[in-house]
C-alpha cells in the first residue's frame, strides 16, 4: 500500500471523520459516518449529499508545525489530508431512521447540564442539536469551516467569546448561549430558532418562517424528533 494513502488512512481513523485518499486506481474515500459506520467509495459519498455540501477542506501543516484547513488545494509539495464533514442531520435522503437511531445520553453530560442552567435552555435540546449537528463528534469541521461538537462557525464563536471552538467545554457553552439567544428572539419558538440555528436568522426573516430549504426542514424536523426521545430518556 502506498505510504501517503496508509498515513491518510489512520489519520481518518484517528479524527473520525471523512477522508478522500488518492490511490493508483484513482480518488478512493474512506467514510467513517459519526454514528460509527464505515464506507468505502470511489464515487464520492454514494449520492448521499449535493456537491455543495461536500466541498473538501485541506488540512495541512505550517512551516511552523501548526496545522491548518483551508478550502483552496494547497500548492504542488504541500503533504495535505482532505477532510470532509456535512451536518449530520441536514441530508434530505439520509438512511438513518431518526426515531430509532442511538442516542448519546452519557456523553458531555456536565458541560451540557452546566450550559443549559446557565443559558435556560432544556438539556434534552441541547443534546438533539449537538446530535444533528455532529452527532457528538467533538472533531467535526465542516467544508464550510464549523467547528466541533455544536458546529460554531468561526464568527459566531467569537461573538459567544469563545477562543478554543474544538475545545468540548467552549464549544458547548458558545452553542448554547447562542441558541439560547434565538429561542429569546423567536419567543421560545424552538422550530424557528433551530431554524435560524442551521440557515441563519436573516434566511428566517427573509422567509418569514422556515425558509424552504429542504436541507433545513429536514434538519428542523430530525432536531424535533431528537429533542422529544431525548426527553423522555431523561
Amino acid at each position: 500500500m502506498d505510504t501517503r494513502f496508509f498515513t491518510q488512512l489512520t489519520l481518518a481513523i484517528s479524527l473520525g471523520l471523512t477522508t478522500s485518499l488518492a490511490s493508483a486506481n484513482g480518488s478512493i474515500e474512506r467514510i467513517v459516518h459519526p454514528d460509527g459506520r464505515v464506507e468505502f467509495s470511489n464515487t464520492g459519498r454514494s449520492g448521499q449529499a449535493s456537491s455543495s455540501q461536500t466541498r473538501s477542506v485541506f488540512s495541512y501543516r505550517t512551516r511552523d508545525g501548526s496545522l491548518a484547513f483551508t478550502d483552496q488545494r494547497p500548492l504542488d509539495g504541500v503533504d495535505y489530508t482532505v477532510l470532509r464533514f456535512d451536518c449530520y442531520a441536514c441530508r434530505v435522503d439520509s438512511g438513518i431512521n431518526w426515531r430509532s437511531t442511538r442516542l448519546f445520553t452519557d456523553r458531555y453530560q456536565d458541560e451540557i447540564n452546566q450550559a443549559a442552567q446557565t443559558h435556560q435552555v432544556d438539556a434534552a435540546l441541547i443534546r438533539a442539536v449537538i446530535h444533528a449537528e455532529s452527532a457528538f463528534n467533538p472533531g467535526a469541521i465542516s467544508p464550510k469551516g464549523a467547528q466541533g461538537l455544536m458546529q460554531l462557525m468561526p464568527g459566531t464563536a467569537s461573538d459567544m467569546g469563545v477562543r478554543n471552538a474544538m475545545d468540548a467545554r467552549e464549544n458547548i457553552g458558545g452553542g448554547v448561549k447562542y441558541l439560547s439567544a434565538l429561542l429569546r428572539q423567536y419567543n421560545g419558538d424552538i422550530r424557528l430558532a433551530t431554524a435560524a440555528y442551521n440557515a441563519g436568522p436573516g434566511a428566517v426573516q427573509r422567509y418569514g418562517g422556515i425558509p424552504p430549504f429542504p436541507e433545513t426542514r429536514a434538519y428542523v424536523d430530525r432536531v424535533a424528533t431528537l429533542h422529544q426521545r431525548y426527553q423522555s430518556a431523561q
